[in-house]
């Protein structure tokens, strides 16, 4: 079915002001490349009601009636899953009325309601949504000072292809198939690295770049809590606290020895919470910086260099921000009783 679209009044003027100067019908569709009937029904408008402004009530009559579109917004909000294509035949189903798929979309965003990828979050079972909501509850009225004394600390990997998901063209109709128009992306894989970076109020490590690309607890103690965690600790004192996450080697009997040898107190963190841990936003913050690098990093060894210079410029108040923002987080997961939160 072809699109429908009306023509702005400043147009419709145009036309008359033609129309009245003495061009005929013909030339002046040929001119304002418009239909001839759209013009001579225009003209005939004009000529009956002295105006060129649509009346009430005018045009096609809707496909789908008030009600009919409150229960096309009721099935989609109890079934988001649902393709425009099954919508319809429900709809079909309960009320006799039928409507394209364009129909149902323009239907559904009427009623604030738009097709779009879904977030994808790690899965929570009732357990792990009732550590998280203990979690939050017991650190939610944490100030400030108290969180300045984490150390908040994550691995990351990044690749030399990059985040296509970040970018966007700009492309001319009917250019999709165009070489300057197409990101190229091995099928597969390409090269990239595993990183680890710890971030404190008003400090950071320096980002670490993993020798290999896997991380076993022998690795995790060697190259990331000899050389970098033991030093915070001794800088902070007493009071320093260690936050990781529950990965496997962050877990394994040898890293658990160090930290104890080493007198570092682990703050507990709840299972399969990226969402709580300011780290991630910041993981976002190097890919977009990555990303916007222009040209980009070609090898290997570039990618390294290219993520060592963007880490250090993260502006600190980022930083701080973010950690900052353990206040809010907390209220949010106790609020929905430990489920995701939008962070």
């Amino acid at each position: 079915m072809a699109s429908r679209y009306h023509l702005e009044e400043s147009v419709k003027w145009r036309i008359i002001g033609r129309l009245e100067a003495g061009q005929s019908i013909t030339e002046t569709a040929t001119c304002l490349n418009i239909s001839r009937q759209t013009v001579s029904k225009l003209w005939k408008q004009f000529q009956n009601d002295g105006t060129v402004v649509r009346r009430p009530g005018q045009g096609r009559k809707r496909m789908t009636t008030a009600s009919e579109d409150r229960y096309l917004a009721l099935t989609a909000r109890r079934n988001r899953k649902a393709t425009a294509r099954r919508l319809s035949s429900e709809l079909a189903a309960a009320t006799g009325a039928v409507a394209s798929r364009q129909t149902i979309y323009r239907r559904l965003n009427e009623k604030g309601l738009y097709a779009r990828k879904p977030r994808v979050c790690v899965l929570l079972s009732s357990q792990k949504k009732r550590d998280r909501f203990n979690w939050c509850k017991e650190h939610q009225n944490w100030t400030e000072h108290q969180w300045s004394h984490v150390l908040f600390t994550d691995e990351s990997r990044f690749s030399l292809t990059g985040d296509s998901k970040r970018v966007y063209i700009w492309r001319g109709s009917g250019t999709r198939n165009d070489p300057s128009n197409i990101v190229e992306r091995d099928r597969f894989g390409s090269g990239g690295v595993m990183v680890w970076g710890g971030i404190m109020i008003d400090g950071r490590t320096p980002l670490h770049v993993f020798r290999s690309g896997s991380v076993t607890g022998q690795i995790y103690r060697d190259e990331v809590l000899d050389p970098y965690v033991r030093l915070f600790r001794g800088a902070y004192g007493r009071d320093f606290l260690f936050m990781d996450d529950n990965a496997r080697p962050h877990r394994a009997n040898l890293v658990e020895e160090f930290l104890e040898s080493e007198d570092i107190k682990r703050i507990p963190w709840p299972a399969n919470s990226p969402d709580l841990n300011p780290l991630e936003n910041l993981w976002d913050y190097l890919g977009r910086a990555i990303a916007r690098r222009h040209p980009p990093p070609r090898d290997v060894n570039g990618l390294k260099t290219a993520l060592l210079e963007e880490w250090s410029l993260i502006p600190q108040t980022v930083i701080n921000n973010v950690i900052s923002s353990l206040k809010t987080r907390c209220d949010m997961c106790v609020r929905v009783r430990g489920d995701h939160i939008p962070y």
